[in-house]
């Protein structure tokens, strides 16, 4: 399991350096780069491989969990979740998955017999699969190494967990204890789409492209020290044969200098400038052959100068991208629930069987307010959808809507308490409020002041 880990560990980093920018230095640079730059640009990168990512976990928020067929979400996993600190870590935990092909959770109970859900790095845990089975686990490992170059390591298996440490030379005795839930507590996070063990990182067709972004935009440095500027050629004049140095920097001039020579034959001759502008569309080219394989829309990539579209058309434009990202939801929430049922059997809870519970996801697309609600109006009229469900379609967290119930019972409990001191009539709405004598009409006499004058009239003809 050690030897696993390591070449896990192994394959995972370099997509790790990547994302994080640390890939290695321009060793394909031309040699002229690096006599004329030394270090100064030897780290130079033109990195996108974060942004792929995080374009992707922006959109994958857990709100809470159903674990069962009940409307609401379940309190006790909420807890779970906030006492674990889980709205933090699960994002993390997804970023890794994305960046490495995996990461881990790991459930256990501490010593009040609460649950524990720890999210770790593909970098310290792996897991052994049993013999033809995708799902169940036959043996768990962590590998660690502390502050002081000790590295420990804890063996999982059905009937027991095993603990080790190891210094500068040999493993020590392994220290062994039962274990109280007959499995292995650790839960795969997964970024996969097809039927195979191995899992895959959002980077691994995207490096060889960012990598020849990376040499082109370090090509395009070169060209403008060298060729951004027009180049002078002088013939028929002799070389200077004293030490002037005003003379010798007459030959040497660059940019704004006017150069007059003493001599017959000579002429100036000159190369117009190189056209950077190629650089530019060549790595435009590659960054949209990025975008179409990663799915992330062109406006992410300041494309087409950077505008980005708006109502309909920014919809569509993001409609790969929010489609990958409900296809995440989908590995990504199986094991979420696999984790808090093993949560619930820390506990001895019959939750611990909940195989319909459910992953309450925050909407992955991002959308106008006004539309939202107009939609979700619509839908009210038409569809008779309940309204904690459009509370919930419009983002509210389970949280905010278990408070919305709790605030509009203590506004009806304040109702029914001032009906009951005033008595049944309705109290006078304050100024400027709905209902208001002057506001929007409301309360205003039914005649207006021309009937209210012709009535005065009728009653002095009648006297």
């Amino acid at each position: 399991m050690s030897g696993k880990l390591h070449t896990q560990e192994a394959q995972g980093r370099k997509f790790a350096n990547y994302y994080d920018a640390e890939s290695t230095p321009l060793s394909y640079a031309q040699k002229k780069f690096q006599e004329i730059f030394g270090e100064l640009f030897r780290n130079y990168k033109d990195n996108f491989c974060s942004l792929i990512v995080d374009s992707i976990s922006e959109r994958l928020v857990v709100q809470g969990f159903r674990m069962g067929p009940e409307e609401a979400a379940d309190e006790d996993a909420q807890q779970i979740w906030q006492k674990n600190f889980l709205d933090a870590d699960s994002n993390a935990a997804h970023i890794d998955a994305l960046v490495q092909g995996s990461s881990y959770l790991i459930v256990w109970g501490d010593d009040d017999d609460e649950p524990v859900i720890t999210p770790e790095s593909a970098t310290e845990v792996t897991v052994q699969y049993a013999p033809g089975s995708r799902r169940k686990l036959e043996a768990g490992y962590r590998e660690f190494t502390d502050d002081w170059g000790v590295v420990h390591a804890t063996l999982w298996l059905p009937d027991g967990v095993y603990t080790s440490e190891r210094g500068k030379e040999t493993w020590g005795t392994p220290q062994g204890s039962s274990n109280p839930l007959g499995r292995v507590p650790i839960v795969p996070l997964l970024n996969r789409k097809r039927l195979k063990q191995k899992p895959f990182s959002e980077l691994a067709g995207i490096i060889p492209v960012q990598d020849a972004i990376n040499k082109v935009s370090a090509d395009a440095i070169v060209a403008s020290e060298f060729a951004a500027f027009p180049q002078r050629v002088l013939t028929g004049l002799e070389p200077f044969e004293d030490t002037n140095e005003e003379r010798q920097a007459m030959l040497k001039a660059y940019i704004d200098r006017i150069l007059a020579f003493d001599g017959e034959n000579v002429g100036v001759h000159e190369f117009s400038a190189a056209d950077l502008g190629n650089y530019v569309k060549l790595i435009d080219m590659l960054v949209q052959h990025m975008a179409s394989q990663s799915r992330v829309p062109f406006h992410y990539f300041l494309l087409n100068g950077g505008q980005a579209p708006s109502g309909e058309s920014i919809t569509a434009a993001e409609a790969g991208l929010v489609a990958k990202a409900r296809e995440r939801m989908l590995h990504f929430g199986e094991s979420w629930e696999e984790a808090l049922r093993l949560a619930f059997e820390v506990k001895g809870d019959a939750r611990a069987e909940a195989w319909d519970a459910e992953v309450i996801w925050g909407d992955p697309e991002h959308r106008q307010m006004s539309a939202l609600v107009d939609a979700l109006g619509k839908a009210k009229e038409t569809l008779e959808i309940p309204k904690r469900q459009l509370w919930e379609d419009y983002g509210y967290s389970p949280q905010t809507i278990a408070r919305f119930d709790q605030m509009r019972e203590e506004e009806m409990k304040r109702d029914f308490e001032l009906q009951k001191k005033y008595g049944e009539h309705k109290l006078m709405p304050a100024p400027g409020t709905p209902g208001a004598p002057g506001a929007n009409g409301a309360n205003k006499s039914s005649s207006s002041p021309k009937s209210a004058t012709a009535e005065r009239q009728k009653e002095k003809a009648s006297r």
